[in-house]
């Protein structure tokens, strides 16, 4: 998998002085570089297309720690998200991201770093906690590291810290800078998983099915816990055979004793969406479906449908091992019990759940 290129570099002012924009700056030395104030920029032409070849250094001023923002109607697992930066340069047609049509470009917080001791300090202050934390839910973990550097003050920085772990999630193979680096305690190397098809299809500019398990097993055997995200979930004719071509391969390169969950997710989107994604991607098959309004306003597949494709992957992955920490992401008591034969009733005992994983397999 090839490296991602940068057009140009976009530099708020205020995020000048910043010690990221310094070091991003210093990697790219003959990228031009425009200045701009905090609203400029996004009226031009290329919103349309997110305009992800261009960097957008911003300095952030809102909380860079956050919970995942789920729904009560549904059982969340109680993420929270470190927020690194908004879009990525892959190119799933599914991505919820494009729906921020006022925030076009890779934009990347450059105060990240500056930062870390407030963080620190929320972190360290509730000692009794465990803090699941990720930077893969608006953007990818690993895609522009090789930019930015995140992994060389974000590992050192949470693998220290007793009470919480960090997971990078991705959809590439670039792992380079986490095996060389020496922090393995608390962090969490994990990849979203698809079929072939809808790899090829549906998530440009990614890497192949069995690069990234490639991956998980190179990270595997550096020493790290690892993890897995089938989400979304897509319907489509054959879904039960590709689906079943992971696990294969899963069977084939991992030790299912080191992973610290799996979690399992359809495709669900909010009706906006769909008109965005149809223009950028009119040839994809996404919406082929049966869908329904669910309790959280966005679409998602019929109950059935949900429930089949939930209990054929999560019966199948319980025969290869059956210890996997598999649980669904944003589902109901009902859809719980009927996919997987149990539920945790409530986003606490999921969260609950999570955490014992993590005592279990991170922090003992």
């Amino acid at each position: 998998m090839k490296r991602f290129k940068v057009r140009r570099i976009l530099i708020e002012r205020e995020a000048e002085k910043d010690s990221l924009s310094k070091k991003i700056i210093g990697k790219l030395p003959n990228i031009p570089i425009e200045r701009a104030g905090s609203n400029e920029l996004a009226l031009r032409d290329d919103i349309e297309e997110m305009d992800k070849d261009s960097l957008r250094l911003i300095h952030y001023k809102g909380e860079f720690l956050k919970p995942c923002p789920g729904t009560r109607r549904y059982i969340c697992c109680g993420y929270q998200i470190l927020n690194v930066g908004i879009n990525c340069p892959m190119e799933c047609t599914y991505c919820f991201l494009q729906s921020y049509v006022n925030q076009p470009s890779l934009r990347l917080f450059t105060n990240l770093e500056d930062e870390l001791n407030v963080i620190g300090e929320i972190i360290d202050n509730q000692p009794d906690r465990i803090f699941r934390i990720g930077t893969g839910e608006f953007t990818d973990s690993l895609a522009l590291n090789y930019i930015t550097g995140w992994t060389d003050f974000l590992l050192p920085f949470f693998s220290v810290r007793k009470n919480c772990i960090l997971e990078l999630k991705t959809k590439t193979s670039f792992i380079k800078d986490i095996i060389k680096s020496s922090y393995r305690k608390g962090i969490v190397a994990a990849w979203s998983l698809n079929t072939s098809r809808i790899i090829a299809n549906e998530e440009g500019k990614t890497a192949s099915l069995k690069e990234r398990i490639i991956s998980a097993r190179e990270c595997q055997k550096a020493g790290f816990v690892i993890a897995f995200h089938f989400d979304p979930l897509i319907n489509y004719p054959g879904w039960e055979n590709e689906y079943e071509e992971i696990v294969q391969l899963l069977e084939r390169y991992i030790d299912p004793a080191s992973i610290i969950w799996i979690s399992i997710g359809s495709f669900r989107y909010m009706p906006e969406l769909k008109w965005r994604i149809l223009k950028r991607f009119p040839g994809t098959h996404i919406f082929n479906g049966e869908f329904v309004t669910g309790l959280d306003g966005k679409q998602r597949y019929f109950k059935p449908i949900r429930v089949k494709m939930y209990a054929n992957l999560s019966e199948r992955l319980k025969k290869w091992h059956d210890n996997l920490g598999i649980y669904l992401c944003m589902e109901s008591d009902d859809v719980w019990e009927q996919s997987l034969g149990w539920s945790p009733k409530n986003s606490s005992a999921l969260s609950n759940y999570l955490d014992n994983r993590v005592r279990m397999l991170m922090r003992t």
